[in-house]
């Protein structure tokens, strides 16, 4: 007979076992069953990662499999499953004191076999005896989806072709004439200026605000401009006379946006005290008073179907009116911070909005989260524009002007603005943009005091500009 063994006390690796056998009990499909075996299992049995310590001992683990097999009594006795571990079938860790006598060990499975048999890698623990569907790894079976992101559609790169000088303050708003023949911008210097979009000349200057003007629109169906800014005052103005005509009292704060709506004769405006205002352009009357929002509403648009009104706030959300009751349809709660530029598509049924952590975009009339813009410029975005061959502008606080496809999200181009001779570095801010009416020529208004246009680079090509597009690895576009 054999000399009794010294019994030494439980060491950490005995409990784990311990605990992983007990796991088993509870978990068994049929408890104190064991789990149908595999038609492979009686062949291989999987066994623990190769230690360092038993790599010596590989040739006396294959021996021990046929030990394996005359102790298949002493299997069917016992409670559970029993962990496959590799070892000589008498021995004894001295260090840590677990005797492997009543141990099933398993022929070891090399890397190339575990893929065959679509078992998992060499990392994985798994029971000697235990059923191999509990085995699989999620990742190892599931099936590669090639990525149905769309591809973009190639843009050529733009370039600022004017900078026109002029106010003497930053340049806060700017507008286009429906007829795309002029186009106005407001400053912080209290006046309006117009200027020639062919020529870029100055036409006309209109004072009459007391404060920075932050907000004009120009209405299409008759031939009025539309001014707000942080005096409290929106203005009409009449440019066959180029004088105000009507103002429009209510807010009680500054209006830091202005828009107009493209089939009805009225007026929506968005200021510091929460509240966007409509307002009925004839008669100066305010129809409704759309609050709920609890920070500035600093951007606004309108379409002339419902939703008609969407207003951006700093309070990070967006919210759809029901013109008629002046009561909330929707409340979009994605951004994380102030949204302070927002863009329809003008042909599809979507919209984008920008804060400082990412471009969102989604579809209307219901408000369905689309997908994030595939960069994040991380800076504060002050405007954003978008023309009928999707091409989205975004400028920020810091100078950035980045392109993007409307598709499919994709950053095609980053420039940056230069101030003009005079300015700080710190004056390269973009505070307003848009395009006009053809979409060829983008306007945008900084902080140096100048308004710069550009236009697409009519030499490039998609060879000497070629598309750097990487799909994004997950599907889940948010």
């Amino acid at each position: 007979m054999e000399a009794e063994l010294p019994v030494e006390p439980q060491s950490l690796k005995k409990l784990s076992f311990k605990s992983l056998k007990r796991a088993l009990d509870l978990f068994s499909p049929l408890h104190g069953h064991f789990p149908p075996l595999d038609p492979e299992s009686k062949k291989i049995r999987m066994s623990h990662k190769l230690n360092t310590e038993y790599r010596g001992v590989k040739d006396t683990a294959t021996s021990n499999a046929k030990a394996a097999a005359q102790s298949k009594a002493h299997q069917a006795s016992a409670a559970s499953n029993a962990l496959a571990l590799p070892g000589p079938e008498n021995s004894t860790d001295p260090q840590k004191g677990v005797s492997n006598k009543d141990i099933v060990v398993g022929p070891t499975i090399q890397p190339s076999g575990s893929a065959d048999n679509g078992f998992p890698g060499r990392n994985t623990v798994v029971p000697a005896r235990g059923s191999s569907e509990r085995n699989f790894s999620t990742s190892a079976i599931m099936e590669r989806i090639p990525s149905k992101w769309p591809r973009p559609v190639w843009h050529a790169p733009w370039k600022n072709y004017r900078v026109i000088s002029g106010h003497l303050g930053w340049v806060r708003s700017v507008a286009v004439d429906p007829s795309n023949t002029w186009f106005c911008t407001g400053s912080a210097d209290r006046t309006i200026k117009i200027w020639d979009l062919a020529s870029g000349r100055l036409k006309l200057t209109l004072t009459g605000h007391i404060e920075q003007i932050r907000g004009l629109a120009v209405s299409s169906k008759h031939t009025y401009m539309f001014s707000a800014g942080d005096d409290k005052q929106v203005k009409c103005w009449d440019l066959e006379q180029n004088k105000v005509i009507r103002s429009y009292h209510g807010h009680l704060s500054g209006v830091y946006c202005l828009a107009v709506h493209p089939t009805i004769d009225i007026l929506l405006t968005g200021g510091r005290d929460s509240v966007c205002r409509v307002w009925d352009i004839r008669s100066k009357m305010q129809i409704h008073a759309l609050s709920g929002h609890d920070n500035t509403v600093c951007s606004v648009f309108t379409r002339p179907t419902d939703p008609q009104v969407i207003t951006g706030s700093h309070d990070t959300t967006i919210k759809f009116w029901d013109l008629r009751y002046g009561k909330t349809m929707a409340t979009l709660t994605h951004h994380k911070k102030s949204v302070r530029a927002m863009a329809l598509h003008p042909k599809e049924d979507c919209f984008a909005s920008a804060s400082a952590e990412n471009i969102k975009k989604f579809s209307l009339p219901r408000g369905e989260f689309m997908h994030n813009m595939l960069s994040q410029q991380k800076t504060i975005i002050n405007a954003m524009a978008v023309n009928e061959e999707g091409v989205l502008a975004t400028g920020g606080d810091n100078g950035s002007m980045w392109f993007w496809d409307w598709r499919s999200g994709h950053n095609f181009q980053q420039d940056q603005t230069l101030v003009q001779p005079g300015s700080l570095d710190s004056e390269a801010g973009i505070y307003a943009m848009t395009y006009d009416l053809t979409g060829s020529r983008l306007i945008t208004c900084e902080a140096d005091k100048t308004i710069k246009m550009w236009k697409e680079d009519e030499t490039a090509t998609p060879e000497t500009h070629p598309v750097h597009f990487k799909p994004p690895k997950d599907m889940r576009r948010f």
